[in-house]
């Protein structure tokens, strides 16, 4: 899976930007040089990558949509009140009990460290960064670069001062990149932020940001829990066993922020990105009393169609009879409160 991340951050230099690893104690999902999945998935090599990219279809997606940023979101919501803004690919904006969280931010043009190299984004960010409310919390899924960005987190630190909050591993690759106010978790490990407790959950994916340096970090979904009801953002992950451990941990999540894009060809994306009709499943496996979707339309990371995915969400809602309210693809820049 190692060759996967290399295509989808455009990098293919030996040695470059890769990150130093963990060193820990041995658990069930780390031994003590790399970490794995709860249930190990298929292994793709070069020869698959070759494959693939020998035979892309791609579908079609715009160079660029200068599309207008969407209104500021207020400073906070009250003790209570929980909203979500999708700004782009993985970054949303949760706002919950007075808190203020961003997810995996990315506003860079470009997310790989070699300038011209990899995917560029086709569409501005939803929200400007100077429209942003006061930011008190940042949680990272892993590093891969369209997720792990160290120039916006480098902007953050120097505007808002959050608390920076990533998996085992990924402390060092934020402080050389200059982010002082990082927390290190595992999964289930868990930190107080006001009144909400932020808490590292398995998630079904992989990790590296260089050739020699695949999964010796860990990669995470995380949950903000609330007396009023778990929200809960997936990052990237594939199917497994996760969603149930969660909803039987915390609850039925309040809010499920789900991935639903960079899924095709499914021979070569399945085990580390979930499809909009395992989105649905998720959701209802979930219990989720309301979804929305992320991780589409920003980045032509694979081979579905600028707009597909939302498409494809949308019938595989109708197919499983999810209502649509139950489920939303928000615009990007769109933010909207979430019911109790």
């Amino acid at each position: 899976m190692r060759a996967h991340a290399l295509l989808l951050s455009g990098l293919l230099l030996p040695g470059c930007f890769g990150a130093a690893g963990y060193e820990g104690p041995v658990s069930d999902h780390f031994d003590g040089d790399a970490f794995a999945n709860q249930e190990p998935p298929p292994q793709r090599g070069v020869g698959d990558l070759l494959a693939w990219i020998t035979a892309r279809e791609q579908g079609p997606w715009p160079d660029w949509i200068d599309a207008k940023p969407g209104p500021p979101p207020p400073p906070k919501v009250r003790m209570g009140d929980l909203r979500v803004t999708l700004i782009g690919h993985a970054t949303t904006l949760l706002q919950l009990d007075g808190i203020n969280v961003l997810t995996d931010p990315v506003y860079s043009y470009q997310t790989t460290p070699v300038e011209g190299l990899g995917p560029t984004r086709v569409r501005p960010p939803g929200i400007r960064f100077r429209d942003l409310p006061n930011i008190d919390a940042v949680v990272i899924s892993h590093n891969h670069y369209d997720h792990m960005d160290l120039p916006t987190l480098r902007w953050l630190q120097r505007v808002h001062q959050p608390r920076f909050f990533v998996a085992l591993g990924n402390e060092d690759v934020l402080r050389k990149g200059g982010i002082w106010r990082v927390e290190e978790l595992d999964w289930w490990d868990e930190r107080k932020v006001g009144p909400i407790d932020i808490v590292s959950v398995p998630a079904h994916h992989f990790a590296g940001r260089g050739v020699e340096d695949g999964n010796n970090t860990l990669w995470t979904g995380w949950v903000l829990r609330s007396k009023h009801g778990p929200v809960y953002f997936a990052g990237d992950t594939g199917m497994g066993q996760h969603f149930e451990q969660i909803r039987k941990r915390f609850g039925p999540p309040r809010l499920a922020v789900l991935p639903i894009g960079a899924y095709l060809p499914r021979w070569f994306m399945s085990p580390i990105h979930i499809d909009p009709t395992q989105a649905v499943e998720a959701h209802q496996i979930l219990q989720s009393r309301q979804s929305v979707g992320m991780h589409y339309d920003t980045f032509a990371l694979a081979d579905e169609a600028y707009g597909q995915a939302p498409r494809d969400l949308h019938a595989a809602m109708k197919k499983a009879s999810v209502d649509p309210s139950d489920f939303w693809t928000l615009a990007f820049g769109e933010g909207r409160y979430v019911g109790k």
